[in-house]
């Protein structure tokens, strides 16, 4: 008797996962982590629900993703690191990011920088970019390394647990908590910019 297929969206991915396996996973997952447009979250969804109908071993599959997504953090990492800086004082001023904009900036993100790279491992966009981000900023790469690894495990461990245990009704869960994400990335934007206005105040109150 053959497995049901993978439900609603998923489906479009099971060619891949039925013919490449882990090293799907762990490929697509990789290049979406520095910068690559590809569906990492939803391969890693795919994954677990394969995994719950014993296509592949759960285990195997967190394992694989988390290493994926921490050598794609990092290498995200080095872009920013290596050409980041050269690239913003060169072509910031055009959107408003002057030289004194991104010291202060990247002030912020040295302090902060640990929460924002373990929280952006959540939200759609700031995963992809949270690496170079890190490296353009000269956030130090242990500290970068500590806590993108644990913004991983969490992020692999909540996705393929609940993919795995939940199956074919995994798309509406997921599709659930997407709906209230909005409200989670607005909070946070809402802080940050708190931090950062509180940061300028303080530097304007200082001189």
């Amino acid at each position: 008797m053959s497995s049901p297929p993978l439900p609603g969206p998923l489906a479009h991915l099971e060619p891949l996962l039925g013919h490449y396996g882990y090293w799907a996973v762990g490929a697509v997952v990789f290049v979406e982590d520095f910068g690559v447009p590809a569906p990492g979250e939803t391969i890693l969804l795919a994954a677990g629900v394969y995994a719950g109908t014993g296509r592949l071993n759960v285990v195997a599959v967190a394992l694989i993703a988390f290493a994926a997504a921490v050598a794609g953090d990092n290498v995200g990492y080095l872009i920013g690191r290596a050409g980041g800086r050269a690239f913003v004082h060169r072509w910031g001023r055009y959107v408003f990011l002057t030289p004194k904009r991104f010291e202060a900036a990247e002030g912020f993100f040295t302090r902060h920088g640990g929460k924002i790279v373990t929280v952006a491992r959540f939200v759609e966009g700031l995963r992809q970019a949270n690496g170079i981000i890190a490296g353009t900023t000269g956030m130090h790469w242990r500290r970068f390394l500590a806590f993108n690894a644990l913004g991983a495990a969490l992020w692999v461990g909540l996705w393929t647990t609940l993919a795995y245990l939940a199956g074919s009704h995994i798309t509406a869960i997921y599709d659930e908590i997407r709906r209230y994400q909005l409200y989670v990335v607005l909070a946070v934007t809402v802080v940050i910019a708190g931090f950062v206005v509180r940061h300028l105040v303080r530097r304007r109150r200082a001189r």
